[in-house]
């Protein structure tokens, strides 16, 4: 076994620390589970905590333009409370679970150029250590999956993926971010707007979907925002036309018919009295923070949205395609992140 990270705040000599991930992708709100090995040092220490960091590559819009900078979400403590001996080898099981805002870092596969991060975190003798870092891979949920399948069947592309820090008003999130899916129009809204942006707030109950659309101006008037939101029960995924439910959100957002402020109940049995409405950008209120720095059924008419990610054709926002994009993202985990470690390590 190699050890990635020796903990330099240790100082010469001290443990080392190595976390694996088990394999495959996770969903929001399900479990991520692994080891965490660790490797003494030149002589036996009390082992205080070993804890785990979950964090995001979050963009920030303010006065002088924009900014990223990385994110911890969630904290989780696995394990400590032990003497680790000289040179022993010793390993920590862990089972924690994602947050249900979690963003969706890949589609079929194919990743969508959200960077995720899990760190590790080791406290010996008073002195704590940000230590090993690995990827983290998150896929959708079923109602993720069916929602953008559906767009991409009624022809909108993928444009780009991106974490935003702020809150989206009137909506339940819970995280100091949330993801923005950016999408072209589809050939029949080409004509009303510029593209559309999707945002989903998963809780244990249901999704809240939030839908954004630039729309383009007229010959005496100006472009606008326009938002609606809806809300759908994690177990009303299968049996629904998913694809004529989602182009009426669509034209609900593009005609304005909505009223902004309305609120409704997770699996609503219909679809179209769920929370939605209308609104100006300003709607998303940034700021930042102290930590700143499966299948479905339904009716499928042609190749959806993953299908046309998986072929390269929908110019990801990180400028390459395919087997590329996840080399690429790996390695960018590590290197954007790398910079955040206060008191970071060196490569063993």
């Amino acid at each position: 076994m190699v050890f990635k990270r020796l903990l330099g705040a240790m100082g010469a000599g001290g443990p080392s620390v190595d976390t694996v991930l088990d394999g495959g992708a996770v969903a929001p709100g399900g479990i991520l589970s692994g080891q965490v090995h660790l490797q003494g040092g030149s002589a036996d220490v009390e082992i205080e905590h070993i804890g785990l960091e979950l964090i995001a590559r979050v963009e920030a819009e303010h006065e002088d333009g924009e900014s990223e900078g990385a994110v911890v979400f969630e904290r989780f403590t696995v394990g400590g409370g032990f003497r680790l001996a000289e040179q022993e080898r010793y390993s920590v099981p862990f089972s924690v679970s994602l947050p249900w805002e979690t963003p969706v870092s890949e589609l079929y596969g194919q990743p969508l150029g959200i960077v995720l991060g899990v760190r590790t975190e080791l406290a010996v003798a008073g002195a704590r250590d940000k230590g090993d870092l690995d990827p983290l891979t998150v896929r959708p949920l079923p109602v993720q999956e069916a929602v953008l399948e559906a767009l991409g069947q009624l022809g909108f592309g993928f444009k780009s993926a991106d974490l935003e820090h702020g809150h989206i008003g009137g909506t339940g999130q819970q995280l100091p971010f949330y993801q923005e899916i950016e999408l072209t129009p589809a050939p029949q809204y080409a004509h009303a707007v510029n593209e559309i942006e999707l945002t989903f707030l998963a809780t244990p109950a249901g999704m809240e979907i939030v839908l954004e659309a630039d729309k383009r101006g007229g010959l005496f008037e100006s472009g606008q925002d326009a938002l609606t939101r809806f809300t759908v029960s994690h177990h009303a995924v299968g049996g629904r036309d998913w694809n004529s439910e989602v182009d009426g959100w669509v034209r609900q957002l593009v005609e304005h018919r909505a009223s902004y402020g309305s609120h409704a109940t997770y699996g609503h049995a219909d679809p179209y009295a769920a929370a939605s409405g209308y609104g100006q950008h300003s709607a998303h209120e940034s700021g930042y923070g102290s930590d700143y720095g499966s299948g479905h059924e339904g009716h499928r008419s042609g190749p959806g949205l993953g299908t046309a990610v998986a072929a390269g054709a929908a110019g990801l926002a990180v400028g390459v395609v395919g087997g590329l994009v996840a080399a690429e993202v790996v390695d960018e985990v590590g290197d954007f992140f790398e910079g955040d470690d206060d008191e970071g390590g060196e490569e063993d």
